[in-house]
């Protein structure tokens, strides 16, 4: 395993941290507030990557040249259109009746720099609920609230656990970080 000097994981999410443990690698998590907008023209499959390129420019400057930085946002995609992270649960319940019995498709765009060096690619999954009863959305609402996350579930929840019938794709992608790819760039590239 190679040895990675100031790497750094730019991100809140208990999930990227887990991901990147799991494979051996030391870092530590440091983050600043970053604001996440972007052009409402973008097309939504390329708003995952735009995010994750923003947010490392905005912790290189916090943070300097002499580190690497990953940085990463995860996007659910329903119809062309970005289902983000809800802001209630009466807006998560209203998320998965929109999932339901339908497939989506999860975004997650990635960038790692370290001084001019700069790498960004996206991943894309497919995902596939099956119908999910009304009862079985409020209860997983209420026993695990979805507000951290895109799209209002995590496959990893429970909701992911008896709803997913099908993925086409990386499944650590849906979980929030493609971490075979963000590996082979560390490898490959840095």
């Amino acid at each position: 395993m190679k040895h990675f000097n100031n790497l750094i994981l730019a991100s809140n999410s208990p999930r990227r941290k887990q991901l990147l443990e799991e494979i051996g690698l030391q870092f530590e998590v440091k983050t600043i507030p970053f604001e996440e907008t972007f052009p409402e023209d973008l097309a939504s499959d390329k708003v995952a990557e735009y995010l994750a390129i923003e947010k490392n420019k905005a912790h290189r400057e916090a943070f300097g040249d002499d580190s690497t930085i990953i940085t990463a946002d995860t996007v659910v995609i329903f119809t062309d259109k970005i289902l983000g992270k809800p802001k209630s649960k009466e807006e998560a319940k209203k998320i998965l009746q929109i999932l339901s019995g339908k497939i989506h498709q999860v975004m997650s765009g990635v960038c790692i720099s370290k001084g001019e060096k700069q790498v960004s690619f996206s991943n894309l999954t497919e995902v596939m609920f099956r119908e999910l009863t009304e009862g079985e959305i409020d209860y997983f609402i209420e026993a695990e609230p979805p507000l951290d996350k895109a799209g209002s579930y995590g496959i990893q929840d429970w909701i992911g656990k008896i709803g997913v019938e099908w993925i086409k794709g990386s499944f650590y992608n849906v979980v929030g970080l493609p971490v075979d790819q963000v590996y082979t760039v560390l490898k490959e590239d840095f």
